[in-house]
């Protein structure tokens, strides 16, 4: 008794793989944003396998040589990109920690200071760094620009390692290790 073939209702999966196909030819400009919508629409609405492909069929082929080559040079692209963006990064100077032998150092324009700024930005008494058996900490003595460490403004005594980030006012450097 052979009667009607009826078509297969549409899995999540097949729904799913023609919602990207559609998505890919609108973003490599196969279609309009209006059809890409309509589309999507039916395939949300569509119960069996016929009426999704009805909504691909008219697109062209997809090559997977081309798809492979365009892959290799959006990552070739984003590669280099990368790589330009870490050349031009302005490369800070370093703020060496000294050794164990000095328990404070006091930073800003005075000429007692340990380290002295020439920046009109940092205050005479700008900041305290202090050696403590668990580390180093840093600790703003009420600059008018503040202090930051890895852009964050300090409000209270603040920990400071190798490879952070400190700014007084507009001085930035990276603490490094003796």
């Amino acid at each position: 008794m052979d009667g009607p073939a009826f078509p297969l209702r549409a899995s999540d999966m097949q729904r799913d793989r023609v919602l990207a196909d559609l998505a890919q030819r609108v973003a490599e400009g196969r279609m309009s944003q209006d059809t890409f919508e309509r589309r999507v629409e039916l395939a949300l609405q569509a119960h069996n396998e016929v009426e999704l492909q009805d909504l691909v069929h008219d697109l062209p082929h997809r090559n997977r040589f081309v798809d492979r080559i365009a892959g290799a040079i959006s990552s070739f692209s984003a590669a280099t990109a990368r790589i330009e963006s870490a050349w031009r990064t302005p490369r800070l100077p370093r703020f060496i920690l000294p050794p164990g032998e000095q328990p404070r150092i006091l930073v800003g324009r005075a000429p007692g200071c340990h380290f002295v700024l020439t920046d009109l930005t940092v205050s005479r008494f700008h900041a305290e760094i202090c050696a403590e058996p668990s580390g180093w900490t840093i600790n703003d003595l009420g600059s008018m620009n503040g202090t930051r460490v890895n852009g964050w403004r300090l409000t209270g005594p603040g920990r400071v390692r190798p490879g952070d980030q400190v700014g007084f006012g507009n001085s930035t450097f990276i603490v490094a290790a003796p």
